[in-house]
């Protein structure tokens, strides 16, 4: 059967029709006889007499090219070319005559080599017709293509030969470039291989190959392939050029896609991409994007250069929200770079209305405004929000009354946040203060959210604390500095009344005093960069007789003010008390936040940090390991950096050294295989044969070093000695494991893998990663429930461990913070019964369900904006300061300092969209809020949104929500409509128009 079924196979492919199949076949088996001499039948079977006819003219000219006669070179050569590029065929197969003529490439490689010099136009022609058949005669690695393409020097556009010539091409440009230009700065050019092509050593100049670079450049952005143009300059080192090359068509989609890639990058790739896309921007008039990527590089220079550019009164007060909003220090803007270069560069002279866009003076107003426009301007209880009535078993109220008046405190805080009319406070009943419902400490955090309540109200704020300021009791005096501070936040005014308050209080000789002074100068200039708060701050990180507490508060502080400025005085003045203090006092719960001040300094500042990581290896103290984590994770904060966070998880992989040393030789040898297959594999595992989890598991990092010098010197001491060094040992930890979704969180593919990792660190981690994971969680995801992260911390907030509990309930008031979720304040609730008869716990529950409902639903805490692209330093340093008092929150938050909630308020924005007429008037148009879709690198003209609904402006706008005007009536002067928006009236627009 098989024998017979071998011909019937053959026979019924090529045709349906047998009898002309019959007829044709000895015709075309006796023109192959002749032509095709013996390539065999099955080849050319089914080959049509056009196909025929072509072969053979093909075969001619290659036979033309084989003869003495050199005035027959140059007809048979442009013949060839035009029967080349006026061939078509499908995308699946081969262009005709390129595949008839493959048999003759080799051959005409040294038909051209034989040919004289003098012959150049013909040489250089078939140099170009022999790099189009290379596409199809091989794939060794020798690039043929580009080398016949540079040896014939044609001026052609490479284009003209098709786009698959061209994507060919561009694939062995780039391939040459990194295999060539590694090796050698300074290539030298080689001879060819005279058989078979160009020789594996031939060199190319660097103009020769970006100079052809250019020019496929230019093909793929004429035909829509700007991400190939992209992709192709980024592996030449080259992507300046391509601010010469784009138009006003291109630019748009060619600069997006730049942005889009810069997560994925290296520096100083990743400099150079925004760099390039900002030039781009503002060569087209688009300062808003340009200034946007100008924050995003953090520099000074390119800001202000950025924010001059426009002769437009009105655009410039648009770029002056954004940099508002971005927290940009006003003498970048309005003030020479340099006392030195002040005469040649003299401040601009700015409006009063631009420096009060820049200052942030009418938020509170417009903020108030938005809240009657939603309908939530009317004051919300504290019962309003813990809705007792709805949990399902009622239990006794808790013992501890003042415990839950403190809670009620901050509730009332973060829900009225910003509204100035809350009933607890501001405007309580007469002779009913609840400050005094407050116990010692409590006295100082009720005082400053009276600050919290007035939030951005400058004037009538500082009318409601100032007599608190004056009073007797210590602690409600300390919370009027704290309340003056937060009031301030984020806004720039003339007057600075802040700094004229809480100045003469910062030498204070009264700790609780001083401390306040010193955190409400953070709060309220966080970002400004100014230099009269480094000579006011400094002094008591120097000082010898200070407290650590003091030390600490007035490095974290100075790390707020200078947030990524990298400034190198302050980060020395810190190092310097780092090294100089004893044992002892570097053993304080206190030192952590004096690194966390060393580490904002250098936030998102990537290799600037690596001078400072390397003193503090010098440091022998356990102090040391934790401060070089930190100030790492700092250093690559949103970058997505996939190093660095392999880093960190091998740091997570470390487990305690002393049970090892303790155990038998052969015990120990037996468990190091396992320590590196942990290592290699970059997670955390299970030490096998049922050991648990705490295990030792043996694992060599650079960090490593300091942490285990202790227990090798403890080694013969006491065993409670030795119990002593390991919470410090391994609190570096905690860190990394913060870090990991600190620096993954700027990035959506390295954050959903972060969230993998947290799962595999959270099974198998020891005790100070598990407390740290749902801190991680709630840092990646703020202001944004995800489904998925909202699950995991409902797990985790009944786990058994109360440490890991409390935290998984700060970080749900984290993730859910000004959404109103009711998902999750039907999970708050529930714990709430829960853990009615555990005071920590509880106390946790109170604080997430007033983060939940924070502003009302009007105010997040989520540090990206700018849809997304841009990272606000202040909100990251506010965020991380609260999560690292949590690693430690029986000490911090849950003791005495619950006043550190209130670093919030540095991250904490509005979520709206205001828009404004050219006067700064407000202007309802019609707008449609959605979900973001990310359309970069797509075909044709896609909405930005989905599943969008209609309102009228102002309206609010959430974490992953995008917002289009629903008509031409107006046009924005920038793109991204978030925050504070001004239109222009479009003239042209017809209503009755856009009804038809």
């Amino acid at each position: 059967m098989s024998d017979g079924d071998r011909p019937t196979f053959d026979i019924a492919v090529p045709s349906k029709d047998p009898e002309p199949k019959d007829a044709d076949k000895p015709k075309s088996n006796g023109d192959l006889k002749g032509k095709g001499k013996d390539e065999g039948k099955d080849e050319f079977t089914d080959m049509s007499e056009e196909d025929i006819q072509l072969k053979a003219e093909l075969e001619m000219l290659v036979q033309r090219l084989k003869e003495p006669e050199t005035n027959l070179y140059l007809p048979a050569l442009e013949s060839l070319r035009t029967l080349i590029r006026t061939s078509t065929s499908s995308m699946t197969s081969v262009p005709k005559p390129l595949k008839f003529l493959r048999p003759f490439y080799e051959e005409l490689g040294k038909v051209r080599d034989s040919w004289d010099e003098s012959l150049k136009e013909q040489r250089s022609l078939l140099a170009s017709i022999l790099s189009v058949l290379a596409m199809t005669y091989s794939d060794t690695g020798k690039r043929e293509t580009l080398h016949y393409r540079l040896l014939s020097e044609s001026t052609e556009a490479p284009g003209l030969w098709g786009h698959e010539y061209v994507r060919h091409l561009s694939a062995e440009l780039g391939e040459e470039y990194a295999t060539t230009f590694s090796e050698s700065e300074e290539p030298v050019s080689t001879g060819t291989d005279g058989e078979t092509g160009p020789a594996t050593a031939t060199k190319y100049t660097t103009e020769q190959l970006r100079s052809l670079a250019l020019d496929l450049v230019a093909f793929f952005l004429k035909h829509n392939a700007e991400a190939d143009a992209v992709d192709l300059l980024l592996e030449l080192e080259n992507i300046e050029a391509i601010v010469e090359l784009v138009d006003d068509k291109t630019f748009e989609r060619v600069c997006r896609y730049m942005v889009s890639c810069v997560p994925l990058l290296v520096p100083p790739d990743d400099s150079a991409f925004l760099e390039t896309a900002s030039v781009i921007y503002s060569k087209y008039d688009r300062y808003p994007e340009a200034i946007a990527l100008a924050v995003r590089l953090n520099s000074p220079s390119l800001i202000r250069k950025y924010f001059e550019a426009p002769t437009n009164p009105v655009m410039k007060k648009q770029l002056a929200f954004f940099l508002a909003r971005a927290q940009t220090p006003l003498q970048w803007i309005h003030t020479a770079e340099g006392a030195e270069t002040e005469e040649e560069n003299p401040p601009p002279e700015l409006e009063e209305d631009v420096l009060e866009c820049l200052g942030n003076v009418k938020l509170s107003t417009l903020f108030r405004n938005f809240g009657k426009a939603v309908g939530v301007e009317e004051p919300r209880a504290v019962e309003d929000i813990y809705k007792s009535h709805l949990e399902t078993t009622r239990v006794a109220a808790p013992a501890d009354s003042a415990r839950q008046n403190l809670a009620s405190t901050f509730v009332n805080a973060f829900v009225n946040a910003g509204f100035g009319n809350d009933k607890l406070m501001v405007n309580a009943p007469e002779g009913q203060s609840w400050i005094y419902k407050n116990k010692d400490h409590g006295m100082m955090s009720a005082t400053a959210s009276i600050g919290m309540s007035v939030l951005w109200d400058s004037e009538a704020g500082i009318s409601h604390i100032d007599k608190y300021s004056y009073s007797a009791e210590e602690h409600i005096k300390a919370g009027a500095f704290l309340a003056t501070g937060i009031v301030h936040a984020g806004i720039r005014s003339d007057t600075d009344v802040a700094y004229a308050l809480l100045e003469e209080y910062v030498d204070s000789k009264s700790v609780p005093l001083k401390v306040s002074a010193i955190n409400g100068l953070a709060i309220a200039y966080a970002g400004s960069c100014r230099q009269d708060l480094a000579d006011k701050l400094l002094p008591h990180v120097a000082d010898e007789t200070n407290t650590m507490e003091v030390v600490a508060m007035s490095a974290l502080a100075l790390g707020f003010v200078f947030v990524g400025s990298g400034n190198g005085d302050i980060a020395s003045a810190i190092l310097q008390t780092l090294m100089e203090r004893d044992e002892e006092q570097l053993t304080s719960e206190w030192t952590v936040f004096a690194c966390l001040g060393l580490g904002l300094l250098f936030l998102a500042t990537q290799e600037a940090s690596e001078p400072t990581v390397a003193t503090l290896k010098v440091i022998e103290h356990p102090i040391a390991t934790i401060a070089v984590t930190i100030v790492e994770m700092c250093a690559y904060a949103g970058t997505g950096n996939v190093l660095k966070i392999q880093e960190l998880l091998q740091a997570c992989a470390e487990h305690e050294e002393k049970p090892k040393k303790e155990a038998a030789d052969g015990e120990a040898a037996a468990t190091t295989p396992e320590g590196d297959a942990a290592d290699a594999s970059g997670d955390v595992t299970m030490a096998g044969e049922g050991e648990p989890v705490s295990q030792p598991i043996s694992a060599s990092t650079e960090t490593e070093a300091p942490a285990t010098a202790p227990d090798a010197a403890a080694a013969p001491a006491a065993e409670e000695e030795g119990k002593e060094t390991k919470p410090q040992s391994l609190k570096h930890q905690a860190f990394a494991t913060i870090g990991i979704a600190l620096i993954a969180m700027g990035e959506d593919v390295g954050a959903e893998m972060a969230l993998r990792q947290f799962q595999h660190l959270m099974t198998y981690g020891d005790p100070i990663i598990r407390k740290s994971v749902p801190l991680a969680l709630g840092l990646i995801s703020a202001s944004n429930p995800q489904l998925s992260i909202l699950d995991t911390l409902s797990k985790y907030s009944h786990d058994s461990d109360l440490d890991v509990a409390i935290n998984a309930i700060l970080s749900m008031g984290l993730v859910g913070a000004g959404t109103n979720n009711a998902r999750l304040a039907q999970m708050l609730r529930g714990l709430a019964v829960y853990y009615a008869k555990e005071p920590d716990c509880f106390f946790m529950v109170r604080i997430a369900q007033g983060l939940v409902h924070m502003g009302k639903g009007t105010i997040g805490i989520n540090p990206y904006f700018g849809d997304g692209q841009v990272l606000s330093r202040t909100a990251v340093a506010g965020l991380l300061s609260v999560i690292v008092s949590f690693t430690d929150a029986r000490k911090f938050v849950l003791s005495k300092n619950h006043w550190m909630l209130y670093w919030l308020v540095t991250a904490m924005f509005p979520q709206f969209l205001i828009t404004l007429d050219e006067e700064l008037e407000e202007k309802p148009v019609t707008v449609r809020v959605g979900q973001a879709v990310n359309t970069i690198g797509l075909a044709g003209t896609r909405h930005g949104i989905s599943g969008f609904q209609t309102h009228q402006s102002p309206v609010r706008i959430a974490t992953g929500e995008r917002a289009e005007l629903g008509t031409n009536e107006f046009f924005p002067y920038q793109s991204v409509l978030e925050g504070l928006v001004i239109l222009k009236k479009n003239e042209q627009y017809d209503a009755e128009d856009m009804q038809t």
